[in-house]
């Protein structure tokens, strides 16, 4: 079983504070916080990166038939008057069948997938769209570390806390 540095909280606190900082760091790139919650951090990311960029390609697509509504020109639902059995007139909107190429992943892909959604929270980027940071791991993280063999991260020092003189250390990707 591996073994975590305890950082000074209850088990609770100790995984929603690294859930949140893999998260931070895996969306934005870096990530500024002490050096022993750093290190614990950088143990997680580097296995998660691994798993993606082992699991990027692993994966097949199809086509799929999608039920949509039709839109009219001004981008609004097109209704069409119904009957009920009773003699009650309601409108439906009008649908319309497309086919559409979807992504499925694989088995081993899907795992991992789910492995990563245990340590990554939802969360949303610099202009306050939401984020899925398993998505961007696979689409952005992974394709750039592709022909690396781990160290994905590197931990710069910057010295003691003003407050509590805690040793500071900024966590980024490479």
């Amino acid at each position: 079983m591996p073994v975590y540095r305890k950082l000074g909280r209850a088990s609770d606190q100790r995984k929603s504070i690294l859930k949140n900082l893999v998260t931070a760091l895996i969306v934005n790139g870096h990530i500024q916080t002490t050096t022993a919650r750093a290190h614990e951090v950088q143990r997680i990311a580097e296995k998660l990166i691994t798993a993606a960029v082992k699991e990027k390609d692993n994966f097949t697509t199809r086509e799929i038939t999608v039920s949509a509504a039709k839109l009219d020109a001004k981008g609004r639902k097109v209704l069409k008057s119904a009957t009920s059995k009773n003699g009650n007139e309601y409108d439906v909107v009008v649908r319309e069948m497309k086919k559409e190429m979807v992504q499925v992943d694989n088995a081993s892909r899907l795992a991992a997938r789910r492995r990563m959604m245990l340590w990554l929270n939802k969360s949303h980027d610099a202009e306050g769209k939401a984020v899925n940071p398993v998505n961007h791991l696979f689409t952005e993280v992974a394709p750039k570390y592709a022909d690396r063999n781990g160290g994905y991260t590197r931990i710069i020092k910057l010295g003691a806390r003003r407050g509590d003189a805690s040793e500071m250390a900024i966590l980024e990707l490479v």
